[in-house]
């Protein structure tokens, strides 16, 4: 009893009194301070419109987003060949137009834009045979061309895989689509074929015509020829086998040419 008096003292005593009102005046203060920096912080109360950037260009953003309190940023892209590269396929968050959705000063749109090239991993072919090798390649969607090499032990079977002019490794990206080279082995040996007249050629040109012969070595003389220069000029003035016409060659032969820097004749 004199413990629960001597309570009800201190409680309504001046001094405690002056202490509690104190406390509250600062925890009155304080919350009203911190609700005011988060209002400021945060925003609070602020709606933007989030605007419709799906169908507009990548290119257009800087000017489309000129005078918005918004960011941007384009993540990845898509691959689809219907649309113009760089074309926006998606965002987020979504217009406000189409979800009621409302955002504060400073929030980033997220965007995934077209692009028209797919990248596809080229594949090991070498040592496929022929209809293996294009059957992948049409799988992936690849174009190619055949090209022949004379080869005993590769008949039928790729040798080397190209890509612009280049040998290609297997698993190197290129856009789908692209043309792809296939050097195809065949056993060509014996085959008889017409035999070419290389009388007047320059040594290239006769070069050229041997090549795409089939399975054929070609055979320069050239003592006029000293230097690089002069065998690009120089004219072939005699070959072996001779020609004449209906003239036929086995291929897996070899054709020699003799030539002169200084031909005088008037090229066939």
């Amino acid at each position: 009893m004199i413990l629960l008096k001597k309570l009800g003292n201190f409680i309504w005593s001046k001094r405690f009194l002056i202490n509690f009102g104190l406390i509250l005046v600062v925890y009155i203060v304080g919350g009203l301070i911190l609700k005011g920096c988060l209002s400021y912080s945060t925003n609070n109360g602020q709606k933007l419109e989030v605007p419709n950037l799906i169908g507009k260009n990548q290119n257009n953003l800087s000017n489309l987003m000129a005078d918005s309190e918004l960011l941007y940023e384009v993540l990845d892209s898509i691959y689809d060949p219907t649309k113009v590269a760089g074309t926006i396929l998606e965002q987020d968050p979504s217009p406000t137009s189409k979800s009621n959705i409302y955002v504060k000063e400073g929030r980033t749109i997220k965007l995934r834009v077209s692009k028209r090239t797919l990248l596809v991993e080229m594949p090991g072919l070498v040592d496929k045979s022929q209809r293996f090798a294009e059957g992948i390649l049409r799988n992936r969607e690849f174009r190619y061309q055949l090209e022949y090499q004379p080869s005993k032990e590769a008949h039928g079977a790729v040798i080397e895989q190209r890509y612009k002019g280049k040998p290609i490794a297997a698993g190197t990206k290129i856009p789908i689509g692209s043309k792809v080279v296939l050097i195809i082995g065949r056993n060509e040996v014996g085959t008889i074929q017409p035999l070419p007249n290389l009388y007047g050629l320059t040594i290239p040109e006769a070069r050229m015509r041997v090549r795409n012969m089939l399975n054929m070595e070609f055979v320069v003389a050239c003592p006029s020829c000293i230097t690089a220069a002069d065998s690009s000029i120089a004219r072939v003035t005699s070959q072996s086998p001779e020609f004449e016409e209906e003239g036929v060659v086995m291929s897996g032969a070899s054709i020699s040419v003799f030539a002169d820097k200084n031909f005088t004749g008037s090229p066939d």
